[in-house]
């Protein structure tokens, strides 16, 4: 199974496509400083297929390209994620200081 990952900048997300079928997708928030993971489609025919783990880890690694941190309010990507510490330095760090 031959699977391609493009960035489908004019839908806000990363596309997955096996032999010219959409087999999933994650969707992105991007700004300058940021970028926020909120939701991840995967179509049932394509579940437990590795999939997922693909758009997460073309879509981490667009954010490392970019450098930029991640917020990551998909449950599926947060917990992927914290599966590979090897991108854990991309997890935003709310760096606030003020206290009550």
């Amino acid at each position: 199974m031959n699977v391609t990952i493009t960035d489908a900048a004019d839908r806000h997300r990363f596309e997955a496509h096996i032999d010219g079928s959409l087999a999933g997708f994650a969707e992105y928030m991007r700004s300058d400083k940021l970028v926020v993971y909120p939701h991840t489609v995967v179509e049932p025919a394509y579940e437990g297929k590795g999939i997922g783990g693909a758009l997460a880890r073309a879509a981490l690694d667009d954010a490392r390209e970019r450098g930029l941190p991640v917020l990551a309010t998909c449950p599926f990507i947060a917990a992927w994620l914290r599966r590979h510490p090897e991108y854990e330095d991309l997890a935003y760090q709310n760096r606030s200081r003020v206290s009550d």
